[in-house]
């Protein structure tokens, strides 16, 4: 069976196949090298570098299909585990970046043209230079092109859910791939298997959109004999870290001294204040008044 990076599960019949089995055994092919998290993590200037790359990956791909970025920083993780990069040489970077979107683009059978990823000022690579790239990352990810991601264990998941409406799934769905595409950029994630990333971010969607349900949602997951439950978990965490960290940058952190009660506290008490001082200041109006007329 070939694998497709968003749907690989074709038909009903196969969410309980053999076909099932094959992608959960395939998708240790397709992540980066057991340690890579670690050296991230310990090494600021592959942090650094790979952090950029997948700024030049994202600024290039802007007006594609979002996938096809996903799938180009996937081949990015992956050949950076197993390979390294001199990365004193800025050209070098912007080179992988732009071999890896044209990766993608081509698995992703998306028309294209080198000049629509290079644009305009710094550096630019010819068609060979670009294709030496391309050879050399093919081999790191020894010719597998064909990516299991989290978003090939989706509908499998979602399977093992009771739910029956359509606008529901499509809903559920949608926040799902939100999550996944924005995980991608998280280091901590990069340890867990795509599976185990695709159940952790359809759990946390569960809970924001059907709180009431969530127990039988995790019951569910938890009890499908491909995922280890203490993974799930603690992947569970990070992704939740993950949202936690992006409404807080986004909004602010909310301390408690202005926890949504304080707030409302301190405005009671100022109306409170601001009504005295009102009513105080009319009952020295009206004693002036009546201090004229006697």
């Amino acid at each position: 069976m070939e694998f497709d990076l968003e749907n690989p599960l074709t038909s009903s019949q196969d969410l309980h196949s053999h076909a099932v089995a094959s992608l959960f055994q395939a998708e240790n092919h397709h992540m980066p090298s057991i340690d890579y998290c670690g050296i991230l993590d310990s090494v600021d200037c592959d942090v650094s570098f790979r952090r950029q790359a997948i700024s030049s990956i994202l600024q290039m791909s802007s007006s594609f299909d979002p996938f096809l970025s996903y799938l180009a920083i996937n081949y990015l993780d992956r050949f950076l585990s197993r390979s390294e990069m001199p990365s004193e040489k800025p050209w070098i970077l912007r080179l992988l970046a732009v071999s890896c979107v044209s990766l993608a683009a081509k698995m992703k059978k998306t028309e294209f043209s080198l000049a629509d990823f290079q644009g305009e000022g710094g550096f630019i690579f010819d068609s060979e230079t670009i294709m030496r790239m391309e050879i050399l990352v093919l081999g790191a990810l020894k010719w597998r092109m064909r990516s299991v991601t989290p978003f090939s264990f989706i509908s499998f998941f979602i399977s093992l859910f009771k739910l029956k409406d359509p606008p529901l799934l499509e809903a559920l769905k949608a926040r799902v791939i939100e999550i996944i595409l924005k995980s991608q950029k998280e280091i901590k994630l990069l340890q867990f298997k795509p599976s185990i990333i695709a159940a952790s971010t359809l759990l946390y969607a569960c809970h924001e959109l059907f709180p009431l349900q969530f127990p039988c949602f995790m019951t569910a997951i938890s009890n499908c004999p491909y995922v280890n439950k203490e993974n799930m978990l603690c992947c569970y965490s990070a992704v939740r870290e993950m949202e936690i960290k992006e409404f807080d940058s986004l909004y602010g952190v909310v301390s408690s001294s202005s926890s949504p009660v304080n707030v409302l506290d301190r405005h009671c008490l100022s109306s409170e204040s601001e009504k005295s001082h009102t009513m105080g200041a009319e009952s020295d109006v009206k004693r002036r008044k009546i201090s004229v007329f006697l």
